[in-house]
């Protein structure tokens, strides 16, 4: 009996080191911490053969208790520490040499090769902490000496899941997943983020084109040192590649009359988008010192960042500050947009709701808040507005007037945008039309006739938690055509009506990372599919180089066309305008080159929607 209570120990013991090795590993704890959490399993083994040995059960019970106690209070104060991203990987990379801008002289490093230079964490901005959260962007103080610039600026102030989430995450979505002693942190976060980053072809440098950065995230989350926007490769094919960091969430985009009342231009709800707008000024008045040319930047983002551009593109505040426009995965043209924008009552009225949630009966309350708090607001505050200022009104107005700022758009979805989001509901034939409603109202059986429900393919199942049901890919289809696609072709159509040229893209390409769902686009456009070298082939790096010629050669002369990349001993074939071809798009998949709008039929639903809400 007592020789059975033993082995039953050890086999618990071990079951439990095992869970909590597991959950030390997700959590990316310290080293002190695993070390204490050996120890303690340790001691508990040499406790059991000396001390408990001969002891009745519930004293063994007892300790086996305290054990786990102990090792869950190690997981909890072992917890990573936070820490900034340095700007290039290697120890001891070598410095450039010292750039002067107007707030100052810097330094910046090289990649390993020395081929590019990276000048990371400049300041485009006055800290907006204190008395300027939620104020309009200031400029940013000079310095004395050279300042450093070799290291990512902490992230802007996001909400945060648990770190075992955020790498579950990781699994599951991105299937990237190792056991590494190189990343037990995580990346430092802070209300001063106001910086942007640069990479630029090493050496002397002239008139270089630019091509300036806005990453995604839902104007909630994200962060300027993340692997996908990485310029080194864009800069190793001759143009300088930047990216910033603004407000988000609560911090970016909150509304309220008494802000409106305070501020000397009247504005409120748009505080990321002034951001971006500012540290595009800022590019322009300093990139000459870098050899790049401010006549010649293009705006591009995705997801957000794309909304973001579009912004950008209406916004009086922008004109003149840029010349081209690259726009992945979304946009804020329709008559009522579907995501990352809101009227200006809506705004507002989420304001009120916030200062009763904090119970601040004023801004100086408010601001009084910390930001660690205030991050973790109920209220939902991730969305642009037509604020009088940085967004005067609807943005299809302003292009059905034809004042829109950029002269050419290379622009696009994928095929499979809207699944991650919709993972966690079920869809079947019984309330596939009625789950339509919310982005078709009584357009909802139309789409459902032209779209036949039908289960997600097998063959693309991306998240082992995704609920499913009989209807789920149709759903899923009609979903990515509105909340994403349509963005695009509604977008394209407003600019080829005034003449302005537009290319259209749809990506396809499967892979064992994101495949061609929201962002699968971004490693290969950018350049960065090393970053997870192993979830790709040759054919993936094949097509990344492709997609890296069409992206530079947009930043050059506002067209993708060129000298591509030979295919075995098929050349790519040529890009047809939107204007020329607006039934077509340019599909980057297992297949490249032109091929019929998969959405069309859709788009034209979608729109004839949207045109009843005018």
């Amino acid at each position: 009996m007592k020789t059975k209570m033993k082995k039953k120990f050890v086999v618990f013991a071990v079951l439990a080191l095992l869970v909590f090795a597991c959950l030390f590993e997700l959590g990316k704890n310290t080293l002190w911490g695993w070390a204490v959490l050996l120890a303690l399993f340790v001691c508990a083994f040499v406790l059991h053969k000396t001390v408990f040995a001969g002891k009745k059960f519930p004293l063994r019970l007892l300790a086996f208790v305290v054990l786990l106690v102990l090792s869950g209070v190690v997981f909890r104060v072992s917890g990573p520490p936070q820490k900034q991203i340095p700007a290039v990987s290697g120890k001891d990379p070598a410095v450039t040499d010292v750039v002067r801008v107007k707030q100052g002289a810097l330094t910046g490093v090289f990649n390993e090769d020395k081929s590019v230079e990276v000048y990371a964490g400049i300041p485009y901005a006055a800290p907006p902490v204190g008395e300027l959260r939620w104020k309009e962007p200031q400029p940013p103080a000079s310095w004395d000496g050279v300042r450093v610039c070799d290291t990512f600026a902490p992230r802007s102030m996001q909400p945060d899941s648990s770190v075992i989430m955020n790498t579950l995450t990781q699994m599951v979505g991105y299937h990237n997943f190792s056991i590494s002693l190189k990343d037990n942190f995580v990346e430092a976060m802070s209300e001063d983020s106001l910086y942007l980053n640069i990479w630029k072809p090493a050496g002397e440098l002239k008139d270089c084109p630019v091509l300036f950065f806005i990453h995604g995230g839902s104007l909630t989350t994200g962060n300027t040192s993340y692997s996908e926007y990485n310029g080194e490769s864009l800069a190793k094919r001759g143009i300088i590649v930047v990216n910033c960091a603004y407000r988000l969430n609560v911090f970016g985009y909150y509304a309220n009359d008494l802000l409106e009342e305070e501020s000397p231009n009247h504005t409120t709800g748009n505080y990321g988008l002034l951001d971006q707008i500012a540290a595009l000024q800022w590019v322009n008045d300093n990139i000459a010192a870098f050899g790049g040319d401010p006549k010649q930047i293009t705006v591009a983002g995705e997801s957000a960042g794309s909304s973001s551009v579009n912004a950008i593109c209406v916004s009086p505040l922008a004109k003149g500050l840029f010349r081209y426009a690259i726009a992945e995965s979304s946009g804020i043209t329709a008559v009522r947009p579907y995501h990352t924008f809101r009227s200006f009552k809506s705004a507002v009225t989420a304001g009120i709701a916030l200062q009763e949630e904090f119970g601040a009966d004023d801004l100086d309350a408010l601001r009084a808040i910390p930001a660690e708090r205030l991050v973790r607001t109920k209220q939902n505050n991730a969305s642009m507005t037509v604020d009088g200022y940085a967004i005067t009104e609807q943005p299809y107005k302003t292009y059905e007037k034809g004042k829109n700022n950029e002269k050419a758009l290379l622009n696009g979805f994928n095929v499979h945008e809207a699944d991650y989001f919709t993972f966690l509901q079920k869809v079947t034939k019984e309330n596939y039309e009625e789950s339509l409603r919310e982005v078709l109202g009584d357009d909802a059986k139309e789409a459902a006739e032209l779209v036949p429900p039908a289960p997600v393919d097998p063959a693309y199942k991306l998240a082992i938690v995704e609920m499913g049901g009989d209807a789920k890919g149709s759903f899923n289809k009609v979903y990515s055509a509105a909340w994403f696609s349509y963005s695009h072709y509604n977008w394209s159509h407003l600019l080829a009506a005034s003449g302005t040229p537009v290319w259209l893209y749809y990506f396809t390409k499967d892979n064992g990372s994101l495949g061609s769902a929201h962002g699968g686009e971004m490693p290969y456009a950018y350049g960065n599919l090393d970053a997870h070298k192993t979830k790709y082939d040759d054919s993936d790096y094949a097509l990344s180089e492709h997609m890296m010629d069409c992206w530079v050669n947009f930043v050059r002369c506002g067209d993708p066309n060129g000298p591509y990349q030979e295919l075995g001993d098929q050349a790519y074939p040529q890009w047809s305008r939107f204007n020329d071809a607006p039934d077509m798009v340019y599909e980057f998949g297992e297949r490249v080159g032109m091929t019929e709008d998969p959405n069309r039929e859709l788009h034209l639903l979608i729109d004839k929607y949207q045109q009843s809400l005018r």
